[in-house]
């Protein structure tokens, strides 16, 4: 996804979804979306389109309901930032590794 923001109408469009689904999304603080004060229109981000992408898909091929869409989410989050944080130690301790091989020769 090329866009940095996204409509209402687009997203409607795009996901072939109702907006009783997104402003339940919303309520449920799965989606935040931001406002822009010239246009006043609510704008999704890309991060907010892959929410509702697999909100969409939990509930529609799944069966999951909203606040079980919201856990989900929230340990996929948590996952990825887990796994971040282990990159980082892996990447740590193979610099501290190098540099203890490179001492040694």
């Amino acid at each position: 996804m090329s866009k940095q923001f996204w409509t209402i109408t687009e997203i409607i469009e795009s996901f072939e979804i109702d907006e009783v689904f997104l402003v339940n999304l919303e309520r449920e603080e799965i989606v935040c979306p931001t406002c822009n004060k010239a246009a006043k229109p609510k704008l999704f981000t890309a991060s907010d389109i892959e929410k509702i992408r697999l909100a969409k898909i939990l509930i529609e091929d799944m069966g999951v309901n909203l606040p079980g869409v919201e856990v989900i989410l929230r340990m996929r989050k948590n996952m990825f930032e887990m796994r971040k944080q282990f990159d980082t130690i892996l990447e740590d301790l193979a610099k501290e590794l190098n540099n203890t091989l490179k001492k040694r020769s």
